[in-house]
């Protein structure tokens, strides 16, 4: 597999000759106002310009959104994004809100499918703490991530926008996954915490999947995200799991 790492939550993937298209956020930098509430409020969103051509973005086979959150799914994508294209989505309810933006072959991952002969297995996941939800709940909605496997391939979780919880243990005991994607770029609510995983929640996930290699993207590119990537490559040095943490820059390319 091949994974390019664009901006914030958005990938390329490259997996079993299949090119999927996974959370768009493709605006100019600072197109949008931060958002309410959170941390950096005075900052606008994207924080970065994307590092690579909108014609390569959208050579893709697929789409992938994992729930539509406007840093995941923006106004850009909407309008650029080919309306042909298959788009996977978590549930009917992003589906309806998906095909009202003209979008024609929605497609729900209610369980497991199957995709140009790649499995796709939804994951649960839970956009904050306990604490967090039963305060903004509403508001952060439901998440999801996904499991890809094919014989030719190594599998792969994508965990989405969640923190560490049962949830991901309990992906992590029941797949075994070999490559794993961490939204860890620490997206904080002031007065209540994290609603991504934060550098602790990798390490979690480091501990539990002794098999795997990680890699932490949605960093660096919304005003809320608050762990740098120096930051956490000073913690993984620190905690001795440079051996199989991965911190790509937005444009890199990993080849796995």
């Amino acid at each position: 597999m091949k994974i390019t790492q664009v901006r914030n939550a958005t990938l390329l993937i490259d997996y079993a000759g299949t090119r999927f298209l996974v959370d768009p956020m493709l605006a100019p930098k600072g197109s949008y106002p931060a958002f309410e509430g959170t941390a950096n409020s005075h900052l606008r969103n994207p924080l970065v310009e994307l590092p690579l051509p909108m014609a390569q973005l959208l050579d893709v086979d697929a789409v992938i959104v994992t729930h539509d959150h406007l840093d995941h799914w923006d106004d850009t994508a909407q309008r650029l994004i080919p309306k042909r294209l298959p788009l996977f989505v978590q549930h009917q309810k992003d589906a309806d809100t998906i095909q009202a933006a003209g979008f024609e072959d929605v497609r729900i991952l209610e369980e497991e499918l199957t995709f140009s002969g790649i499995s796709l297995l939804k994951t649960a996941g839970q956009h904050g703490s306990d604490e967090i939800m039963g305060a903004l709940g509403d508001r952060l909605g439901e998440v999801c991530g996904i499991i890809f496997n094919h014989p030719q391939e190594k599998s792969l979780y994508l965990a989405g926008d969640t923190v560490w919880n049962h949830d991901v243990a309990r992906s992590l005991q029941r797949h075994q996954p070999e490559v794993i994607i961490l939204n860890s770029g620490d997206a904080q609510i002031p007065g209540l915490g994290s609603i991504i995983m934060n550098k602790e929640d990798l390490h979690a996930v480091y501990q539990a999947a002794p098999q795997a290699t990680l890699i932490a993207s949605h960093m660096e590119a919304v005003n809320h995200a608050m762990l740098s990537r120096a930051e956490l490559s000073d913690f993984l040095t620190e905690q001795a799991m440079t051996d199989r943490v991965l911190i790509p820059a937005d444009g890199a390319v990993i080849h796995l």
